[in-house]
């Protein structure tokens, strides 16, 4: 049992205060293929949760740009948090952060910044930085919501041979987003019934998240 994986999916970094909720959030939605945690941003080499050094909580993302774009991803971003009450908590740990891998992000992030600010919403307080490392979090952070239903992470792990591929799994993203409460299940059915996967494999996928117990 393997993610979605569309040849085309792009890479984005972003950071907006602990990783745990965004994690869930940009999980929660069609086109993201899967997430992980970490730290990026700074300069320490080989940061842990307890020391970071310069570095940031962020969220890694793969996504498929036909499905949620860029600056889809980026008014989420935004829209979900408050740069200023979490800048400097915490040292560099929280942090407003996106870092783009290229000139094309960039400028839909400048893109998205001069309408945001057309429309009255100001300049966000958030570092625009160009990325140059993911550390990956430790295992106990990756979809940490989920893993507080064990019912839930019991039955998903049954599809997955190991931790990294359960983390690394679409369905894994969708229901870390259940967890937190984003979206329910009625919902990600509905997503799973049109994904580019054999029959016999969705039938699968929904017959065991609907004998979830949550």
């Amino acid at each position: 049992m393997t993610s979605l994986n569309q040849e085309n999916i792009q890479t984005v970094t972003l950071g907006m205060g602990c990783f745990w909720s965004p994690d869930a959030l940009f999980g929660h939605m069609a086109g993201i293929v899967r997430t992980r945690v970490g730290y990026a941003g700074g300069t320490t080499a080989d940061p842990t949760y307890h020391q970071l050094g310069d570095h940031s909580e962020t969220v890694e993302m793969d996504f498929d740009p036909e499905i949620v774009s860029l600056d889809s991803i980026v008014n989420v971003f935004w829209d979900n948090h408050n740069p200023q009450n979490i800048n400097d908590y915490k040292g560099r740990q929280y942090r407003s952060i996106l870092l783009y891998r290229d000139e094309m992000q960039l400028g839909v992030i400048r893109n998205v910044l001069q309408h945001r600010e057309q429309l009255g919403n100001g300049r966000p307080d958030t570092e625009v930085a160009p990325f140059v490392r993911f550390y990956r979090a430790e295992d106990r952070h990756q979809k940490y919501y989920l893993k507080r239903f064990p019912d839930a992470y019991g039955k998903l792990s049954t599809l997955y041979p190991s931790h990294e591929d359960l983390v690394n799994s679409t369905l894994a993203a969708r229901l870390n987003g259940v967890a937190k409460g984003y979206v329910n299940l009625t919902r990600i059915v509905e997503e799973i019934e049109a994904w580019p996967i054999e029959e016999e494999e969705r039938g699968q996928l929904i017959r065991l998240i609907r004998q979830i117990k949550w």
